[in-house]
């Protein structure tokens, strides 16, 4: 009995270290879904520092996530292989510190020109 209660107290450490945020992707979600929203300003919505934001679309591959981040990165989301799904990474001090998948909901999702999101500039683009 003791052991199951380590095993099972260790099982919920690592699911608390998870850099996916659900609540993020809920909360976009909830705007992308009304038609009329054309954008999302995700540093409303995000409850933890970041200084770069990266806009990841549907089929990119590793080795350009890792070039654009600048850094190693396993891809938790499969995206190269995906195409409902826009991914979404934060990085604070040069390293990853959350990501979020982003349902395509029959949307598409730009951050024009930009190579990436800031904090003061956090607002993307829903293509319908």
């Amino acid at each position: 009995m003791k052991h199951f209660a380590i095993v099972f107290l260790f099982l919920l450490v690592l699911a608390g270290c998870s850099q996916q945020n659900s609540d993020l992707e809920k909360s976009i979600y909830s705007i992308v879904e009304y038609p009329s929203n054309s954008q999302v300003d995700i540093g409303s919505l995000t409850d933890f520092e970041w200084d770069k934001a990266f806009l990841f679309p549907p089929y990119t591959s590793p080795e350009e996530m890792e070039e654009q981040l600048g850094r190693d990165f396993k891809d938790p989301s499969n995206i190269q292989s995906r195409d409902d799904i826009y991914l979404l990474v934060f990085v604070k001090d040069d390293k990853v510190v959350k990501y979020a998948e982003i349902d395509r909901q029959q949307a598409d999702f730009s951050i024009g020109n930009k190579e990436y999101l800031t904090p003061d500039d956090s607002v993307f683009e829903i293509e319908r």
